[in-house]
Protein backbone atom coordinates (compact mmCIF):
# COMPACT_ATOMS: atom_id res chain seq x y z
CA UNK A 1 0.00 0.00 0.00
CA UNK A 2 1.12 3.06 -0.85
CA UNK A 3 2.25 5.58 1.55
CA UNK A 4 -0.57 8.49 0.54
CA UNK A 5 -3.30 5.66 0.94
CA UNK A 6 -2.17 4.72 4.47
CA UNK A 7 -2.67 7.95 5.77
CA UNK A 8 -5.78 9.46 3.96
CA UNK A 9 -8.33 9.79 6.47
CA UNK A 10 -11.14 6.79 6.26
CA UNK A 11 -14.71 7.77 7.22
CA UNK A 12 -16.32 6.98 10.81
CA UNK A 13 -19.42 6.89 9.11
CA UNK A 14 -20.25 7.25 5.29
CA UNK A 15 -23.29 8.82 4.50
CA UNK A 16 -21.56 10.06 1.03
CA UNK A 17 -21.63 7.03 -0.45
CA UNK A 18 -24.83 6.12 0.55
CA UNK A 19 -25.99 9.44 -1.24
CA UNK A 20 -24.05 8.19 -4.25
CA UNK A 21 -25.63 5.03 -4.17
CA UNK A 22 -29.28 6.39 -4.57
CA UNK A 23 -28.39 9.02 -6.55
CA UNK A 24 -31.16 10.15 -8.87
CA UNK A 25 -33.97 8.31 -6.66
CA UNK A 26 -33.50 10.52 -3.69
CA UNK A 27 -32.67 13.69 -5.94
CA UNK A 28 -36.51 12.59 -7.73
CA UNK A 29 -37.77 11.64 -4.16
CA UNK A 30 -36.97 15.74 -3.13
CA UNK A 31 -38.27 17.19 -6.66
CA UNK A 32 -41.68 15.52 -6.20
CA UNK A 33 -41.81 17.34 -3.07
CA UNK A 34 -40.79 20.90 -4.07
CA UNK A 35 -43.38 20.43 -6.93
CA UNK A 36 -46.26 19.39 -4.84
CA UNK A 37 -45.01 22.06 -1.84
CA UNK A 38 -47.07 20.38 0.71
CA UNK A 39 -43.72 20.65 2.90
CA UNK A 40 -45.41 19.73 5.95
CA UNK A 41 -47.86 16.69 6.26
CA UNK A 42 -47.63 15.91 2.44
CA UNK A 43 -48.46 12.32 0.87
CA UNK A 44 -45.12 10.90 1.50
CA UNK A 45 -45.52 11.40 5.61
CA UNK A 46 -48.69 8.98 5.25
CA UNK A 47 -46.63 6.46 3.25
CA UNK A 48 -43.61 6.45 5.48
CA UNK A 49 -45.82 5.85 8.69
CA UNK A 50 -47.40 3.08 6.73
CA UNK A 51 -43.84 1.55 5.46
CA UNK A 52 -42.48 2.37 9.24
CA UNK A 53 -45.40 0.14 10.55
CA UNK A 54 -45.68 -2.26 8.19
CA UNK A 55 -41.55 -3.07 8.21
CA UNK A 56 -41.90 -3.93 11.86
CA UNK A 57 -45.15 -5.46 12.16
CA UNK A 58 -46.55 -2.34 13.95
CA UNK A 59 -50.48 -1.07 14.04
CA UNK A 60 -49.34 2.43 13.93
CA UNK A 61 -46.10 4.79 13.66
CA UNK A 62 -46.05 8.28 14.39
CA UNK A 63 -43.16 10.66 12.14
CA UNK A 64 -41.83 12.81 14.42
CA UNK A 65 -39.09 15.89 14.58
CA UNK A 66 -36.44 14.02 16.53
CA UNK A 67 -35.85 10.96 18.58
CA UNK A 68 -35.61 12.97 21.46
CA UNK A 69 -39.25 14.45 20.88
CA UNK A 70 -40.45 10.83 20.10
CA UNK A 71 -39.61 9.63 24.04
CA UNK A 72 -40.76 13.10 25.12
CA UNK A 73 -44.22 12.86 23.00
CA UNK A 74 -45.05 9.24 24.32
CA UNK A 75 -44.18 10.33 28.27
CA UNK A 76 -46.61 13.55 27.80
CA UNK A 77 -49.17 11.45 25.96
CA UNK A 78 -49.43 9.43 29.10
CA UNK A 79 -49.14 12.25 31.65
CA UNK A 80 -46.27 11.51 33.08
CA UNK A 81 -45.15 14.97 35.46
CA UNK A 82 -43.47 16.03 38.64
CA UNK A 83 -43.62 13.16 41.93
CA UNK A 84 -43.29 10.18 38.91
CA UNK A 85 -40.14 8.28 38.46
CA UNK A 86 -38.90 7.09 35.31
CA UNK A 87 -36.16 4.13 34.94
CA UNK A 88 -33.97 4.72 32.54
CA UNK A 89 -30.43 2.97 31.96
CA UNK A 90 -27.20 5.75 32.85
CA UNK A 91 -25.42 4.43 29.91
CA UNK A 92 -26.62 5.77 27.16
CA UNK A 93 -26.88 9.22 24.87
CA UNK A 94 -28.37 11.97 27.49
CA UNK A 95 -31.82 12.07 25.49
CA UNK A 96 -33.36 8.76 27.31
CA UNK A 97 -33.30 10.68 30.46
CA UNK A 98 -33.64 14.15 29.28
CA UNK A 99 -37.21 13.60 28.18
CA UNK A 100 -37.73 12.83 31.41
CA UNK A 101 -36.30 15.36 33.19
CA UNK A 102 -38.23 17.80 30.44
CA UNK A 103 -41.33 16.50 31.58
CA UNK A 104 -40.85 17.30 35.72
CA UNK A 105 -40.78 13.73 35.99
CA UNK A 106 -37.61 12.28 37.91
CA UNK A 107 -34.93 9.75 35.90
CA UNK A 108 -33.87 6.80 37.87
CA UNK A 109 -30.88 5.90 36.86
CA UNK A 110 -29.93 1.92 36.50
CA UNK A 111 -27.36 -0.27 35.68
CA UNK A 112 -26.21 -2.25 32.59
CA UNK A 113 -25.10 -5.37 31.38
CA UNK A 114 -21.24 -5.82 30.76
CA UNK A 115 -22.20 -8.22 27.84
CA UNK A 116 -24.73 -6.52 26.09
CA UNK A 117 -24.29 -2.80 27.59
CA UNK A 118 -28.21 -2.75 27.64
CA UNK A 119 -30.33 -2.04 30.78
CA UNK A 120 -29.73 -4.54 33.77
CA UNK A 121 -33.01 -6.36 35.05
CA UNK A 122 -31.54 -7.06 38.97
CA UNK A 123 -30.65 -3.11 38.91
CA UNK A 124 -34.01 -2.17 37.30
CA UNK A 125 -35.60 -4.05 40.31
CA UNK A 126 -33.04 -1.96 42.93
CA UNK A 127 -34.31 1.39 40.51
CA UNK A 128 -37.82 0.28 41.30
CA UNK A 129 -37.34 0.27 44.89
CA UNK A 130 -34.86 3.30 45.87
CA UNK A 131 -37.79 5.72 43.53
CA UNK A 132 -40.17 4.33 46.34
CA UNK A 133 -37.85 4.76 49.25
CA UNK A 134 -37.73 8.59 48.01
CA UNK A 135 -41.40 8.77 47.51
CA UNK A 136 -41.70 9.01 43.94
CA UNK A 137 -44.05 6.93 41.99
CA UNK A 138 -42.64 4.78 39.41
CA UNK A 139 -44.72 4.72 36.05
CA UNK A 140 -42.65 3.95 32.96
CA UNK A 141 -39.13 2.19 32.39
CA UNK A 142 -37.37 3.14 29.10
CA UNK A 143 -34.91 0.12 27.84
CA UNK A 144 -32.39 1.41 25.23
CA UNK A 145 -31.54 -1.01 22.51
CA UNK A 146 -27.92 0.53 22.83
CA UNK A 147 -25.36 0.06 19.49
CA UNK A 148 -28.18 -1.19 17.75
CA UNK A 149 -28.45 -4.64 19.97
CA UNK A 150 -32.39 -5.49 21.38
CA UNK A 151 -32.38 -5.11 25.45
CA UNK A 152 -33.93 -7.87 27.41
CA UNK A 153 -37.05 -7.17 26.54
CA UNK A 154 -39.48 -10.47 27.97
CA UNK A 155 -37.02 -9.50 31.42
CA UNK A 156 -38.10 -5.85 31.20
CA UNK A 157 -41.34 -6.26 30.61
CA UNK A 158 -41.67 -9.19 33.17
CA UNK A 159 -40.61 -6.65 36.01
CA UNK A 160 -42.92 -3.74 34.75
CA UNK A 161 -46.01 -6.09 34.69
CA UNK A 162 -45.03 -6.52 38.07
CA UNK A 163 -44.45 -2.95 39.08
CA UNK A 164 -47.29 -1.83 36.84
CA UNK A 165 -45.01 0.70 34.58
CA UNK A 166 -45.67 1.07 31.40
CA UNK A 167 -42.41 0.48 28.88
CA UNK A 168 -40.95 2.65 26.29
CA UNK A 169 -38.86 0.87 24.05
CA UNK A 170 -35.59 3.56 23.13
CA UNK A 171 -34.45 2.09 19.63
CA UNK A 172 -32.98 5.23 18.64
CA UNK A 173 -29.88 2.76 17.43
CA UNK A 174 -31.99 -0.26 17.20
CA UNK A 175 -34.61 0.24 14.84
CA UNK A 176 -33.78 -2.94 12.75
CA UNK A 177 -32.49 -5.47 15.23
CA UNK A 178 -34.70 -8.10 15.71
CA UNK A 179 -35.34 -9.83 19.56
CA UNK A 180 -36.35 -13.63 19.40
CA UNK A 181 -37.35 -13.66 15.81
CA UNK A 182 -39.58 -10.09 16.77
CA UNK A 183 -38.32 -6.82 15.03
CA UNK A 184 -38.23 -4.19 17.65
CA UNK A 185 -40.82 -1.50 17.22
CA UNK A 186 -43.88 -3.99 18.59
CA UNK A 187 -42.34 -4.18 22.46
CA UNK A 188 -44.03 -2.17 25.50
CA UNK A 189 -46.64 0.60 25.00
CA UNK A 190 -44.51 2.36 22.30
CA UNK A 191 -40.73 2.13 20.52
CA UNK A 192 -39.18 5.62 19.67
CA UNK A 193 -36.74 5.72 17.52
CA UNK A 194 -34.45 8.42 15.51
CA UNK A 195 -33.31 9.58 12.40
CA UNK A 196 -30.14 11.66 13.04
CA UNK A 197 -28.27 11.07 9.63
CA UNK A 198 -25.53 8.65 11.86
CA UNK A 199 -28.55 6.17 12.35
CA UNK A 200 -28.66 3.59 10.94
CA UNK A 201 -31.50 4.48 8.97
CA UNK A 202 -30.97 8.45 8.74
CA UNK A 203 -32.53 11.64 6.88
CA UNK A 204 -30.83 14.29 5.88
CA UNK A 205 -31.47 16.23 9.02
CA UNK A 206 -33.25 15.65 12.20
CA UNK A 207 -36.30 13.40 12.59
CA UNK A 208 -37.85 10.25 14.41
CA UNK A 209 -41.11 7.93 14.88
CA UNK A 210 -42.67 6.55 17.58
CA UNK A 211 -44.18 2.66 16.59
CA UNK A 212 -47.23 1.72 18.78
CA UNK A 213 -50.56 -1.23 18.52
CA UNK A 214 -52.70 1.57 21.09
CA UNK A 215 -54.94 3.40 18.86
CA UNK A 216 -55.84 5.62 22.10
CA UNK A 217 -52.28 6.70 22.58
CA UNK A 218 -52.30 6.92 18.44
CA UNK A 219 -54.58 9.45 18.82
CA UNK A 220 -52.95 11.45 22.32
CA UNK A 221 -49.24 11.26 20.19
CA UNK A 222 -51.41 13.60 16.67
CA UNK A 223 -52.20 15.81 19.20
CA UNK A 224 -49.26 15.93 21.03
CA UNK A 225 -47.07 16.36 17.87
CA UNK A 226 -49.04 19.35 17.21
CA UNK A 227 -49.50 21.84 20.30
CA UNK A 228 -51.58 19.60 21.60
CA UNK A 229 -54.99 20.63 19.19
CA UNK A 230 -57.83 18.55 19.57
CA UNK A 231 -60.90 18.42 16.81
CA UNK A 232 -60.37 22.42 17.09
CA UNK A 233 -57.14 23.61 16.25
CA UNK A 234 -57.43 26.48 18.18
CA UNK A 235 -58.64 24.61 21.46
CA UNK A 236 -55.35 22.89 22.46
CA UNK A 237 -56.72 20.09 24.91
CA UNK A 238 -53.53 19.31 26.36
CA UNK A 239 -49.90 20.58 26.03
CA UNK A 240 -48.05 20.47 23.07
CA UNK A 241 -44.95 20.24 21.05
CA UNK A 242 -44.25 21.83 17.29
CA UNK A 243 -42.64 17.80 16.70
CA UNK A 244 -43.90 17.14 13.31
CA UNK A 245 -41.64 15.01 10.59
CA UNK A 246 -41.00 17.42 7.42
CA UNK A 247 -42.14 15.86 4.25
CA UNK A 248 -38.78 16.38 2.59
CA UNK A 249 -37.31 14.05 5.30
CA UNK A 250 -39.89 11.55 5.05
CA UNK A 251 -39.31 11.56 0.98
CA UNK A 252 -35.47 10.71 1.44
CA UNK A 253 -36.80 7.98 4.23
CA UNK A 254 -38.89 6.10 1.73
CA UNK A 255 -35.82 5.82 -0.43
CA UNK A 256 -33.19 4.60 2.15
CA UNK A 257 -35.72 2.25 3.16
CA UNK A 258 -35.67 0.05 0.15
CA UNK A 259 -31.93 -0.57 0.75
CA UNK A 260 -32.08 -0.64 4.54
CA UNK A 261 -32.24 -4.19 4.73
CA UNK A 262 -29.35 -5.20 2.26
CA UNK A 263 -27.73 -2.26 4.58
CA UNK A 264 -28.36 -4.23 7.38
CA UNK A 265 -26.38 -7.48 5.90
CA UNK A 266 -23.61 -5.64 4.85
CA UNK A 267 -23.12 -3.80 8.43
CA UNK A 268 -23.06 -7.41 9.86
CA UNK A 269 -20.50 -8.83 7.41
CA UNK A 270 -18.36 -5.84 8.88
CA UNK A 271 -19.20 -6.44 12.51
CA UNK A 272 -18.42 -10.57 11.99
CA UNK A 273 -15.07 -9.40 10.45
CA UNK A 274 -14.18 -7.05 12.81
CA UNK A 275 -14.87 -9.56 15.73
CA UNK A 276 -13.08 -12.14 13.95
CA UNK A 277 -9.59 -10.59 13.33
CA UNK A 278 -9.98 -8.67 16.91
CA UNK A 279 -11.52 -11.17 19.53
CA UNK A 280 -8.03 -11.64 20.71
CA UNK A 281 -6.29 -8.14 21.35
CA UNK A 282 -9.45 -6.49 22.52
CA UNK A 283 -12.81 -7.22 24.23
CA UNK A 284 -15.14 -7.23 21.46
CA UNK A 285 -19.07 -6.94 20.95
CA UNK A 286 -21.25 -10.34 21.48
CA UNK A 287 -24.81 -10.69 21.12
CA UNK A 288 -26.60 -12.47 23.21
CA UNK A 289 -29.15 -15.29 22.22
CA UNK A 290 -32.26 -14.31 20.25
CA UNK A 291 -30.98 -11.30 19.66
CA UNK A 292 -29.65 -9.47 16.16
CA UNK A 293 -28.10 -6.05 16.17
CA UNK A 294 -27.78 -3.49 12.85
CA UNK A 295 -24.59 -2.06 14.47
CA UNK A 296 -24.96 1.24 15.15
CA UNK A 297 -21.53 1.48 16.87
CA UNK A 298 -18.82 -1.13 16.72
CA UNK A 299 -17.96 -1.19 20.57
CA UNK A 300 -14.37 -2.71 22.14
CA UNK A 301 -13.43 -2.74 25.14
CA UNK A 302 -9.52 -1.72 25.45
CA UNK A 303 -7.88 -4.44 27.51
CA UNK A 304 -6.20 -3.00 30.61
CA UNK A 305 -2.84 -1.27 30.86
CA UNK A 306 -3.84 0.39 26.97
CA UNK A 307 -4.49 3.70 27.61
CA UNK A 308 -7.66 5.09 25.49
CA UNK A 309 -6.67 8.48 24.53
CA UNK A 310 -2.63 7.16 23.43
CA UNK A 311 -5.02 4.70 21.42
CA UNK A 312 -7.65 6.76 19.71
CA UNK A 313 -4.38 8.92 18.89
CA UNK A 314 -2.27 6.50 17.76
CA UNK A 315 -5.58 5.43 15.31
CA UNK A 316 -5.71 9.14 14.26
CA UNK A 317 -2.56 9.38 13.35
CA UNK A 318 -3.01 6.74 10.65
CA UNK A 319 -6.38 8.31 9.17
CA UNK A 320 -8.36 5.58 11.37
CA UNK A 321 -11.27 7.85 13.54
CA UNK A 322 -12.66 6.46 16.45
CA UNK A 323 -15.64 7.61 19.13
CA UNK A 324 -16.42 7.53 22.94
CA UNK A 325 -20.17 6.25 23.52
CA UNK A 326 -20.02 7.46 26.44
CA UNK A 327 -17.24 8.79 27.94
CA UNK A 328 -19.65 9.72 31.07
CA UNK A 329 -22.68 7.67 31.98
CA UNK A 330 -25.62 10.04 32.67
CA UNK A 331 -25.50 9.62 36.37
CA UNK A 332 -21.55 11.30 35.60
CA UNK A 333 -23.22 14.25 33.62
CA UNK A 334 -23.45 17.97 35.25
CA UNK A 335 -27.19 18.06 34.40
CA UNK A 336 -28.10 14.98 35.92
CA UNK A 337 -25.97 14.19 38.72
CA UNK A 338 -29.30 15.69 40.79
CA UNK A 339 -31.01 12.72 39.82
CA UNK A 340 -31.31 9.68 41.85
CA UNK A 341 -29.56 6.14 40.73
CA UNK A 342 -30.58 2.61 42.20
CA UNK A 343 -28.78 1.57 45.45
CA UNK A 344 -25.91 -0.09 44.35
CA UNK A 345 -24.78 2.02 42.49
CA UNK A 346 -23.67 1.72 39.02
CA UNK A 347 -20.41 0.40 38.94
CA UNK A 348 -20.76 -1.15 35.02
CA UNK A 349 -21.62 1.79 33.53
CA UNK A 350 -18.61 3.87 35.15
CA UNK A 351 -16.42 0.75 34.26
CA UNK A 352 -17.77 1.07 30.68
CA UNK A 353 -17.05 4.71 30.50
CA UNK A 354 -13.83 4.26 31.35
CA UNK A 355 -12.93 1.95 28.60
CA UNK A 356 -15.24 1.80 25.48
CA UNK A 357 -14.22 3.25 22.23
CA UNK A 358 -16.00 2.81 19.16
CA UNK A 359 -14.54 1.87 15.20
CA UNK A 360 -15.71 3.19 11.85
CA UNK A 361 -18.77 1.28 11.34
CA UNK A 362 -21.26 1.28 8.19
CA UNK A 363 -22.66 -0.84 5.06
CA UNK A 364 -19.44 1.57 2.83
CA UNK A 365 -16.78 -0.10 4.66
CA UNK A 366 -14.85 -2.43 1.93
CA UNK A 367 -12.45 -5.11 3.14
CA UNK A 368 -9.17 -3.79 1.74
CA UNK A 369 -10.15 -0.33 4.21
CA UNK A 370 -11.25 -2.48 7.24
CA UNK A 371 -8.72 -4.21 6.72
CA UNK A 372 -6.03 -0.83 7.16
CA UNK A 373 -8.51 -0.35 10.52
CA UNK A 374 -8.06 -3.86 11.93
CA UNK A 375 -4.05 -3.88 11.38
CA UNK A 376 -3.87 0.07 13.03
CA UNK A 377 -5.65 -1.40 16.05
CA UNK A 378 -4.09 -4.65 16.71
CA UNK A 379 -0.65 -2.36 16.12
CA UNK A 380 -1.89 0.35 18.63
CA UNK A 381 -3.09 -2.44 21.07
CA UNK A 382 0.72 -4.09 20.99
CA UNK A 383 2.42 -0.84 21.19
Amino acid sequence: MNQHLRHQPIPFIDTAAQRQRLGKSLDDAVARVLAHCQFLGGPEIIQLEAELAAYCGAKYAVSCSSGTDALLMVLMAQGIGPGDAVLCPSFTFCATGEAVALTGATPVFVDVLEETFNIDPASLRRGIATAKRLGLKPKAVIPVDLFGQSADHDAVAAIAGDEGLFVLDDAAQGFGASYKGRRIGTFGLATATSFYPAKPLGCFGDGGAILTDDAGLLERLRSVRAHGGGSDKYDNVRLGLTARLDTIQAAVLIEKLKIFDDEIAVRNAVAERYTAALADVVKVPRLAEGCTSVWAQYTIRLPKGVDRDTFAAALKAQGVPTAIYYPKSMHQQTAYRIFPSADGGLPVSEQLSADVISLPMHAYLDEPTQGRIIDVVRGAVAA
